[in-house]
């Protein structure tokens, strides 16, 4: 989100001509296989990586920095990875909002700070929240990204029935670590929806 909404933002501001050009540098990652981009990132971010050398060649290090085979490196490649999932969605719901609801909040007095926090954020919610359901149920069961750029030191849910079934076979374990896995998105999914819905209609009462 820290990354997505600026960026989507952007976009939705500029040009039609020139937005349509920018999303083709969001878009082109789908055109590379996930392995590769992951196998890409390792190079990038290793001790003696493209990163750490050039940043040892400048002296603002005198030793390589630990950005692959941890949790930095999994949180690396996760968002360059999903931020597309994010983007395109809540990009498509920015452009739907209509001008002229900004337009009538300045002429009523409001600076460009609180039209933007009363008038556009509220708008573009649906955008962000169909973004951020996108990007959690594609996070729940990644794989190969955690697998790789955590060195085996991070281990997440679907790591976990991966070892449970295929390196210990432990079919039952597996199968609880699924149906727990299956009770917590619903939930979190449900919980997602009432807060949406209560913001929601928080907004349409004070209008």
């Amino acid at each position: 989100m820290l990354f997505g909404y600026p960026l989507a933002y952007m976009l939705s501001q500029l040009p039609r001509r020139a937005a349509s050009i920018c999303l083709i540098f969001v878009i082109l990652p789908f055109w590379t296989s996930v392995l590769v981009r992951t196998y890409a990132w390792l190079v990038i971010l290793q001790r003696k990586g493209l990163i750490n050398n050039w940043l040892i060649d400048l002296g603002i290090i005198g030793q390589p920095l630990p950005l692959a085979n941890n949790f930095a490196g999994v949180v690396i490649g996760m968002t360059h990875i999903m931020l597309p999932f994010l983007v395109l969605p809540l990009y498509a719901s920015m452009k739907t909002i209509d001008v002229d609801c900004l337009r009538a909040g300045m002429i009523l007095g409001a600076s460009p700070a609180a039209t933007f926090r009363q008038i556009f954020f509220p708008l573009s919610l649906p955008g962000l929240a169909s973004g951020v359901v996108i990007v959690f149920v594609l996070c729940l069961g990644f794989f190969v990204t955690p697998a790789l750029m955590g060195g085996g030191k991070v281990i997440m849910w679907a790591m976990r029935m991966e070892q449970a079934t295929s390196l210990y076979s432990n079919w039952g374990a597996g199968a609880a670590l699924g149906v727990v896995l299956l009770a917590v998105t619903l939930a979190l999914l449900g919980l997602f929806q009432w807060l949406l819905g209560a913001r929601a209609t928080g907004v349409w009462s004070r209008r």
